[in-house]
């Protein structure tokens, strides 16, 4: 399904001039935006992010996952590059359980020492219900049939083929492991399969939403 609620404009950020491309998805009925730097139409293997929204880490810098620095690590890497798209999506908080229920998951973490997941299951809920079709259906408008996608996720790539975008490779985005997002990282090394070869194997634990 194509893309027709759309507007663009030009945004002057610290790190340079962007075209934001916000739409409504006319599935998920989000809207989303997808922050384009340099020329990237008709060009092949182009350096994508897909980013969840995560209004804990991307806005107020919480500790407990890495969400923000990846958002940043990002953008540099796009600029550095210079052309890319990240693709920012809505409804993607607490891997799609929305934040309220992210909030509630913490006080779990915190007080029950549960990880990142058996803390949605205990409240009855889906440990990861995010949809990539918005992404590739903002990746088509834009003229964008293959990327490289920033990710640790391996599942991501599987995800955004099956909407018919090629994903060339994928390409690490690692945020350095501390105390304060330890066992979420590792939780999501052990248990989502993501690929963080920066955590030690003998860490184990659980954490954020």
């Amino acid at each position: 399904m194509k893309l027709t609620e759309v507007a663009e404009s030009g945004l002057t950020t610290r790190r340079g001039m962007f075209r934001a491309v916000a739409f409504q998805d006319p599935i998920d009925r989000h809207e989303h935006m997808a922050l384009v730097f340099g020329e990237t139409s008709q060009h092949q293997d182009v350096l994508v992010r897909m980013h969840s929204e995560c209004m804990t880490g991307d806005i107020f810098g919480a500790m407990r996952c890495e969400c923000g620095e990846q958002l940043n690590a990002a953008l540099d890497a796009i600029v550095s590059e210079g052309a890319g798209v990240l693709v920012y999506l809505r409804g993607h908080e607490g891997r799609g359980i929305g934040l309220v229920a992210k909030v509630r998951t913490h006080i779990l973490q915190d007080e029950q020492g549960l990880d990142t997941i058996d803390s949605a299951t205990t409240l009855g809920l889906p440990v990861d219900v995010r949809d990539y079709g918005p992404a590739a259906r903002v990746l088509d408008y834009l003229g964008i049939p293959s990327v490289r996608l920033m990710s640790n996720n391996p599942e991501k790539v599987s995800a955004l083929e099956s909407y018919g975008i090629t994903v060339a490779a994928r390409v690490p985005i690692l945020a350095p492991a501390h105390a304060g997002n330890i066992a979420y990282l590792t939780a999501k090394r052990d248990r989502l399969g993501h690929d963080l070869p920066q955590i030690a194997r003998d860490n184990v634990g659980g954490a954020c939403g």
